[in-house]
Order: structure tokens, then sequence, then C-alpha cells
């Protein structure tokens, strides 16, 4: 435990710290948002606010993360875990994708940064490296960074993956870490709203890491209800290093914001809930936790496909926060009734990942 209050504190403490050098230092060389003039009118005056802040956010998740590992080895926890440096790697390469396509739309002056082409091959490079690393290098227990089976709370063996030596594991990973880039990336458009919905999805996954450490096969001698997870305190460690790094970098970017993540921050974040979900085996149970991510990138989806059906929009804009700005809703608002389905999605998938543990201990 004390490994994990040590990352958030340090990962909050370098990002809240971090933050406003960087909105000094970019206001300086003019790194600058430029913003949608087909999005909603009220946010033309956020034109000029400093952006690629997501920098901030993975430099205070490094520094957790290696702060909590740094005191595992003074106590005797050993050092960084093979499950949590893949996710970190994962994150740093979809950052470095935004940092990219952040530095293209603020050097040329354009809403457009990387075209989709570029975009999509940096994700599938990270993703592809990460999926072909997470399947080998099995501890002592045999148990890999992550299974090649689909999983819930814990793995399901009707729905493998293991189909021609781990290509479809590969491929299924893939659209994993690229739906939740994106997912992430498309919920990235008010004050604030990924960096708060983040904080709670990664504050619950804390949580569900830290039980399956507490609860692991390894230490508790395959006892009813234990966890065949590699590495779980590890990734608590990254979670809480994450938790705390978006809510430092929230103080500055909560509405109205002094800067913005940009691609750099929304796609690390991302590729962390995405790589969280691999290593720790619940790749569903993410989707009730981050419902607010699937609900918003579902959102661009239906109203794309319902226009070149029919012609129509179904919306008033995509993603879904725009409709409610259009339809008369204060930026505020919607960023805190979002903020509360974040919380209401992350306590039911809390209680479904606690039911079924008491399910399995009660046999």
């Amino acid at each position: 435990m004390a490994q994990i209050i040590v990352a958030l504190c340090v990962s909050t403490l370098v990002s809240i710290l971090l933050t406003p050098a960087l909105i000094k230092q970019f206001r300086k060389i003019g790194v600058r948002q430029e913003i949608r003039e087909d999005g909603p009118q009220t946010h033309l005056h956020k034109a000029g606010t400093p952006t690629m802040g997501g920098i901030a956010i993975i430099a205070g998740i490094w520094a957790g993360y290696f702060a909590g590992v740094i005191v595992g080895a003074v106590t005797g926890r050993g050092g960084p875990g093979l499950s949590g440096l893949l996710v970190l790697m994962l994150t740093t390469c979809l950052g470095l994708v935004g940092f990219a396509d952040d530095g293209i739309k603020v050097f040329k002056n354009r809403n457009l940064g990387l075209t989709p082409k570029a975009k999509f091959a940096g994700q599938f490079v990270s993703a592809i490296l990460f999926s072909s690393l997470v399947i080998f290098f099995p501890n002592e227990n045999g148990l890999t960074p992550a299974s090649k089976f689909v999983s819930v709370t814990r793995d399901l063996p009707v729905l493998s993956l293991a189909a021609g030596g781990g290509i479809l594991f590969i491929i299924f990973s893939y659209f994993v870490i690229t739906a939740w880039s994106n997912a992430v990336n498309i919920t990235d458009g008010l004050d604030g709203l990924a960096a708060g919905s983040m904080a709670i999805v990664m504050g619950a996954y804390t949580l569900i890491t830290f039980w399956q450490f507490r609860n692991s096969c390894a230490t508790t001698g395959n006892s009813m209800g234990c966890y065949q997870v590699r590495d779980p305190l590890d990734v608590a460690l990254l979670c809480a290093a994450a938790l705390g790094a978006c809510i430092g970098f929230l103080w500055w970017s909560a509405n109205p914001a002094k800067i913005f993540m940009g691609d750099t921050g929304s796609l690390a974040l991302g590729g962390l809930v995405a790589g969280v979900s691999i290593v720790s085996r619940t790749e569903i149970l993410m989707v009730v936790i981050g419902a607010l991510f699937v609900i918003e990138i579902f959102s661009v989806v239906l109203q794309v496909g319902f226009f070149k059906v029919t012609g129509r929009r179904i919306l008033r804009m995509a993603p879904f926060h725009h409709h409610f700005e259009l339809g008369g809703w204060k930026e505020t608002t919607v960023i805190v009734r979002f903020w509360l389905i974040a919380g209401l999605s992350a306590g039911l998938g809390l209680a479904v990942f606690y039911a079924d543990w008491l399910t399995k201990v009660a046999g």
C-alpha cells in the first residue's frame, strides 16, 4: 500500500508543478490550440490556449510509477514488473504519436495534424509491438503479462485467441488499443472532461489491480477466487500514478482551461486504458468501467453511419458532448454530468468485479 500512496503523491506533484511551467513556456514559443471552425461557437474564445499538456501527464506517470518501484525495492517488494513496463511503453509510444500530431497542428497553424494514414501507422506499430510482447516472457509460474483469452473479470476459456500461434490475439489487441486510444481522444473536447473521467477510471483500476494482488493465486496458494494475473501490484502502481497525473493536470485544465492535454495526452491515456485492461485480463469489464468513452466514440460511429445511410444527422453534432452543448447546456454542466456518468460506470464495474469474487469464494 505504501508504494501505491507514493506513486499517487509523486505523480500528482510532478503533474501539478510541471503543468504551469509548460503553460508559461508554451505561451512564450506559441504552442497554441487551433479551434475547429465547425464546432460550437462558444469554443472560439479558447483559441490560443496552450496545448500539448499531455507531456505533464506522461511525465507524472513515469515519475510516480518509478517512485513506487523504488519504494518497493527498498522495502523488499522487488523491482519493476514486466506488465507495468510494457503498458508504460505502449502509453509512451502512443503519446509520441499524439505529440507528432499536436506538433504539426501547432507549427503549421492548422486544425488537422497527422494524416489519417500516418496516425493509423503510429497506432498500428505501437499496438503490434505491445501485443507481440505481452504474450511472451512467462514468469516462474508460467504466467505471461497477457493471456490468449478474452476476459471479463477473469479469462473465459470458451473465447480463446490462441489460433494461428497468437495472431488472433494480436489482431484482437490491436482493435482494443486502437478503439480505446481513439475513444479517449474523441472525449477530449471539453475542459477537463477527459482528465477527470480518466482519473475516475484509473481510481477504479487501482482498486481492482490491488485486489488482484492481495488475492493472487501465486501468493494465496490457488485459493478459491484467486486471480491468475501476472504483476498485479506493478499494474496497480501504474494505475495510481496515472490517477495522480490526471488529478494534477486537472487542477490546471478544469474549466476555464489554462492548457489542453492535446493528442499527446489523450492518445497516451487511451493506450494506458487498453494496456491495463489487457494485462489485468479485464478487457470486457473495462467497457463497463470506461462506458463514458464507449458512448462518446459510439456517438461518432452512429452519426457517421446514420448520415451515410439517410443523409441526415441523428445528433446535433458528434461527439455526444457537443450535442448537449448545441442543445443549450453550459459547458460546465455537460462536464459535471458526464463525470457523474463516468463515476456511476466505474461504480457498476467495481460491483461486477467484487460480485464475481464473492461468487467464486462462495464456491
